[in-house]
């Protein structure tokens, strides 16, 4: 049995909810998407029998993240496209049972920050994950710089961060980005089966330690994304911000001038 929230598909494997993406090729993150995935995870709290979540996209690419260079993406409304987007961000960190996210491609800038909204990530070695928003002129976002060095340590999230570095699924095997890497073949039912031994446990037990292992972390994902939209509203006005989504529009590397 499939259930569907827009473009977020849900199939039950026993206490296990496996949601899918499908918005391939580059699954996109938009405030739609962002609306359907945290209402999904809402009801999956809200059924008793499901118990742990693996989250899935279509196609080659995890999420691409937000679309910022194309007027019909997230970025062609401005700050009015962003803003909406957070508050859907702060929802996917309030629900109580565990995510496993399965990384078979890229996860870049908010796809970076959409794998982070789970507890464990299980990869394929063709995934690669970045942080890129500094290539664009731009301000880190979706509470990344929150989220990114709670999961591998404050000097490896400035690289990250600040160099716009894109990580293999080996290297960040080692950081403890991902939990596991597996042949692609293999990614969905290896999620599956971690999702499975997390739900062989007692649900109350596991969403209560969750909870205290988690203490904060939605107010602390607000308040960081309070703190990164206003950052990211005055580097939008800059000549920098316009040269970045020119140059990745043209696929080649921007020329800033620091204004």
């Amino acid at each position: 049995m499939k259930t569907q929230y827009g473009d977020v598909s849900v199939q039950i494997h026993g206490h296990v909810a496996m949601l899918q993406i499908d918005r391939p090729p580059h699954n996109f993150v938009s405030v739609e998407l962002m609306r359907d995935l945290a209402d999904a995870l809402e009801a999956i709290d809200a059924e008793r029998e499901l118990r742990a979540s693996v989250l899935a996209a279509a196609g080659k690419t995890f999420c691409a993240g937000a679309d910022l260079a194309s007027p019909t993406g997230v970025g062609g409304a401005g700050m009015e496209g962003i803003n909406p987007l957070y508050v859907q961000a702060v929802r996917l960190f309030s629900t109580r049972k565990p995510i496993v996210a399965a990384v078979q491609g890229a996860a870049i800038g908010a796809g970076l920050g959409l794998a982070l909204v789970a507890d464990f990530r299980v990869a394929a070695p063709e995934a690669r994950f970045a942080a890129n928003f500094v290539k664009l002129g731009f301000h880190p976002g979706f509470g990344i710089t929150h989220t990114l060095p709670r999961v591998v340590g404050q000097q490896r999230a400035a690289l990250m961060c600040l160099t716009a570095r894109r990580i293999k699924a080996a290297e960040a095997l080692g950081w403890g980005l991902i939990d596991q890497m597996v042949p692609m073949e293999e990614l969905r039912s290896a999620a599956l089966s971690l999702a499975g031994e997390l739900a062989e446990n007692a649900p109350l037990a596991v969403q209560s330690t969750r909870a205290t292992m988690r203490t904060g972390l939605a107010a602390a994902v607000k308040a960081q994304t309070d703190h990164e939209l206003i950052e990211q509203t005055a580097l939008r006005k800059t000549a920098d911000f316009a040269e970045g989504v020119r140059s990745v529009n043209e696929r080649r590397p921007g020329v800033f001038v620091g204004a």
